[in-house]
């Protein structure tokens, strides 16, 4: 290092190897979140994805993330970070704590909310959605999920409403509203895509799955806990 240079800094007329280094996991995020989108997770190669990001070092995705599992991460956390700000600001603005479909808005709108105010074509929802058939993916990105202060804070709430539905009822219609949210949204993403006509914007979308979802959630249970597995 030259005497009087700091580490990470720009050259004359040049950037910082800090700016240099955050671009390049940008773009490979980027890369990888689309053709995770488009073929799989379990399909793609770290090769791939940093041709794609434009990177001539095969081993730049490992430099910079280490792993699969942390590259993933990195994409969700990205993602999520924006959402939970749309997230809390719903939370803030509950008027009625007993309302079951305010809660459910919170845990609904937020990712369509936040996908409409990108350009698109977007990505996220069908990486989404291919993340949901990796086992061992989505448990990591599951966890992670329940570590957020915002949709914790839902997910609170919303089990605080709905003491009349057993609890192994209630986390198995959890699943299913999480598969229901996430596939639907994947569908509205790839049609957008591809330049066909949604069926719907993504605010009404986000509302038609506000509908579905509220039922789900509070509607009676017929079998009794008894004949769910434990």
């Amino acid at each position: 290092m030259s005497p009087g240079r700091e580490a990470g800094a720009a050259r004359p007329g040049g950037r910082s190897s800090g700016a240099r280094s955050l671009e390049t996991r940008h773009a490979i995020m980027a890369a990888a979140e689309r053709l995770y989108a488009e073929q799989g997770i379990g399909g793609v190669s770290n090769r791939q994805i940093g041709e794609a990001a434009g990177q001539g070092n095969v081993a730049a995705v490992g430099y910079h993330f280490g792993s699969k599992t942390e590259l993933v991460r990195a994409i969700v956390a990205h993602h999520s970070a924006a959402a939970e700000r749309i997230r809390q600001d719903m939370l803030d603005g509950i008027e009625d704590p007993d309302d079951v479909r305010a809660w459910v808005e919170c845990l609904v709108r937020p990712v369509p909310e936040y996908l409409a105010r990108l350009d698109a074509p977007t990505w996220y929802a069908r990486f989404s959605s291919q993340l949901m058939t990796d086992p061992v993916l989505r448990s990591v990105h599951t966890d992670d999920a329940l570590n957020r202060r915002p949709l914790a804070a839902v997910l609170s709430g919303l089990g605080g409403l709905l003491g009349h539905v057993p609890a192994e009822v209630r986390r198995a219609r959890g699943a299913m509203a999480t598969v229901l949210i996430t596939h639907t949204c994947a569908e509205h993403e790839e049609r957008v895509g591809r330049g066909a006509a949604p069926p719907a914007s993504w605010r009404a979308t986000a509302t038609l799955l506000a509908d579905a979802v509220s039922g789900l959630v509070a509607a009676p249970s017929t079998p009794t806990p008894k004949e769910w597995p434990q």
